[in-house]
């Protein structure tokens, strides 16, 4: 992976930070949305700067959240009211749109 610049860490923080709450978004469409080449650069900046934003509502394309974060996740969604079936967010339901 190429280094990540304090831009691209910007980016993905407001991103991430601008996600409401009982939404959720997908590591690609923050990649997508903030020119980014790969949802892995949002999966790094996430380990390694989200400690102050809402790091549980970016869960993977299939709906379902990073394994080793899975319980807390949850917890955190399902306190928002969002509810996951078998272990998976629906995402047609609660799926965040950026605005253009």
């Amino acid at each position: 992976m190429a280094p990540v610049t304090d831009d691209q860490v910007e980016r993905v923080r407001a991103l991430v930070a601008s996600i409401p709450a009982g939404r959720v978004s997908t590591y690609g469409d923050i990649a997508s949305f903030a020119g980014l080449s790969s949802p892995r650069i949002v999966g790094y900046i996430m380990r390694i700067d989200s400690l102050d934003l809402p790091w549980h509502r970016v869960i993977t394309a299939s709906g379902r959240p990073a394994k080793h974060l899975t319980t807390r996740q949850l917890e955190l969604l399902r306190a928002e009211g969002v509810l996951a079936s078998d272990g998976r967010i629906p995402l047609d339901e609660v799926r965040y749109q950026f605005p253009d």
